[in-house]
C-alpha cells in the first residue's frame, strides 16, 4: 500500500494535543488537593492523595491497554485492514470491563491489602476507604479509557484525545468545586466527581471511536475470538507489561534508596521528580506520534517510510528535549524556591539539578525508541532490552551510591536510559527490515 507521506507537519498534527493534553492531568491533581484543603484538616487531603495513589497503581497494570491498542491498530490501519482495528478495540474493550469487574468484585480484599503496604492513621485510612469505595466502581471506564484512547493515537485523531481529556478533567474540576465547596460532601464529594468524570469519559469516548463500530466488524465474533489474532494481542500486552513492571521497579528503588540518604536528600529528588515528569508530559505527544506513523508504515510494508517516521518525530522529540533541558537549567532554581520554601530543601535540589537539566537530552533516545518500537510491535525486543537496562541499572546503582551519594543515584538513573537507548538502537536495523 502507499503510506501517508511523513511530514513535521503530520508529526506535530499528532504530538501537540497530546502535549496539550497531558498538561491538564497535573491541574486536576492541584485542584484536587486545593479544595480538600479548603476543609482547613490535613487527614482530609492525605486520604484523597492515598486513595488516588492506591487506584492509580492498581490501574496502571492495565496500561499495557493503551500502547498494544495502538501498535496493533495503526498496523492494521496500514495494511488496509479497517475491520481489524474495530476488532482489536473490541477485544481490548473487552479485556478492560472484565478487568474492571474484577476489580469492582474483589475491592475488599484488594483495599485491605493496599492498607497493609501502605498503612495511615485510623481517621486518614477511614475517610480513604470511603473515597475508595466510590471511585472503585469507575474501574471497568478507566481502564476502557486506556483502550480508547490508544485506538484514537493509532488513527492519528488526537485532537479528539485532547477533547476526551479536557472533558473528563473540565467536569472532575467543576464538580470537585460544586461538590466540596457548595455542598459540602468532602472526601465523598472529590470520589464522586471523578467518577462521575470517568463514566461521562467513556460515553465520550465511545462515541469519539464511533468509526470503529460502524461496521459490522466489531460484533464479527469469529473475527474477535480468532485464536491467532488474540494469541498476538496477549504477547504484545503481556510483554509490554513485563517491560512497565521492570521500569518502574527502577523507579520505585530510586525513591526507596534516596530515603535513606536522610529527610533532605528524599525532599529534594521529590521536588526535582516533578521535573522529570514534565518532561514525559511534554515529549509524550513526539513519541505517540511515532508509534502512529511507525505502525502504519509496518501494515503497508513500507521500510522507507518507516524509516522517514522515526527519523522525523525523533528529531522533534530531541528539538523539545533540548528546549526542556535550557529551561530548566536556567529557570530550574525560580521553580525549585516557588515548590518548597525549605532552606535546606532548596540548596539540595540545586546542587542536584544540573541532571535534571541533562536528563531530557540524555533520555529523549530511548524514549522515542520505545514509540518505535510500540508502533511496530516489537515487544518481545523491548522487554528484552529492559531486562538488560535494568541489570546495568542494578550494577550502576551498587558501584556509584556508595562512591557520590545521591549523585551517583542520579547518574545510574540516567544509564539506565542510555543502556535501554544503546540496548534497543542496536536491534533497529532488524525492527526496520521487518518493514520489506
Amino acid at each position: 500500500m502507499v503510506s501517508e507521506p511523513v511530514t513535521s507537519r503530520r508529526v506535530l498534527r499528532i504530538a501537540l494535543p497530546i502535549v496539550l493534553s497531558n498538561a491538564t492531568i497535573p491541574i486536576l491533581g492541584a485542584v484536587d488537593t486545593g479544595v480538600v484543603g479548603q476543609m482547613g484538616l490535613a487527614a482530609p487531603i492525605g486520604a484523597v492523595g492515598l486513595g488516588a495513589v492506591i487506584l492509580t497503581t492498581i490501574y496502571w497494570v492495565f496500561g499495557f491497554l493503551r500502547m498494544g491498542t495502538t501498535g496493533l491498530v495503526a498496523q492494521a490501519k496500514g495494511g488496509g485492514d479497517l475491520g481489524e482495528t474495530g476488532a482489536i478495540l473490541m477485544r481490548a474493550l473487552m479485556i478492560a470491563g472484565g478487568a474492571g469487574l474484577v476489580f469492582v468484585l474483589l475491592q475488599m480484599p484488594l483495599f485491605w491489602a493496599a492498607f497493609k503496604v501502605a498503612p495511615a492513621s485510623t481517621e486518614v485510612e477511614s475517610l480513604a476507604r470511603q473515597y475508595l469505595a466510590i471511585r472503585i466502581w469507575g474501574a471497568p471506564a478507566t481502564i476502557s479509557i486506556y483502550a480508547l484512547t490508544g485506538w484514537l493515537i493509532a488513527v492519528e485523531r488526537t485532537r479528539a484525545v485532547l477533547a476526551l481529556q479536557v472533558w473528563m478533567n473540565g467536569l472532575n474540576i467543576v464538580l470537585d468545586l460544586w461538590f466540596v465547596l457548595g455542598l459540602g460532601f468532602g472526601v465523598a464529594g472529590v470520589a464522586s466527581a471523578t467518577l462521575l468524570s470517568e463514566v461521562t469519559g467513556l460515553a465520550l469516548g465511545l462515541w469519539l471511536c464511533r468509526a470503529a463500530f460502524a461496521g459490522g466488524q466489531w460484533r464479527d465474533w469469529a473475527r474477535v475470538f480468532d485464536r491467532a489474532r488474540i494469541a498476538r494481542m496477549m504477547q504484545v500486552n503481556g510483554d509490554i507489561m513485563v517491560r512497565s513492571v521492570l521500569l518502574q521497579g527502577c523507579f520505585t528503588a530510586f525513591l526507596f534508596l534516596g530515603a535513606h540518604l536522610g529527610d533532605v536528600t528524599l525532599a529534594a529528588n521529590q521536588v526535582l521528580l516533578q521535573f522529570l515528569s514534565i518532561t514525559a508530559y511534554a515529549l509524550d505527544g513526539f513519541a505517540f506520534a511515532a508509534e502512529a506513523m511507525v505502525g502504519a508504515a509496518i501494515g503497508a510494508r513500507d521500510r522507507a517510510t518507516l524509516r522517514q517516521a522515526a527519523v522525523v518525530s525523533s528529531w522533534w522529540g530531541g528539538g523539545g528535549a533540548l528546549v526542556l533541558g535550557v529551561f530548566f537549567w536556567f529557570a530550574g532554581p525560580v521553580i525549585i524556591d516557588v515548590m518548597t520554601t525549605a532552606p535546606e530543601v532548596r540548596a539540595a535540589a540545586g546542587r542536584y539539578l544540573p541532571w535534571l537539566a541533562a536528563a531530557p537530552v540524555i533520555s529523549i533516545t530511548s524514549w522515542m525508541f520505545d514509540g518505535i518500537y510500540i508502533g511496530a510491535t516489537w515487544t518481545g525486543a523491548m522487554r528484552r532490552a529492559a531486562m538488560e537496562s535494568v541489570g546495568v541499572y542494578v550494577l550502576a546503582v551498587l558501584v556509584m551510591l556508595p562512591l557520590w551519594g545521591n549523585h551517583g543515584l542520579w547518574a545510574a538513573l540516567m544509564v539506565l536510559n542510555l543502556t535501554r537507548a544503546l540496548t534497543l538502537g542496536l536491534r533497529y536495523p532488524a525492527l526496520e527490515r521487518t518493514a520489506a
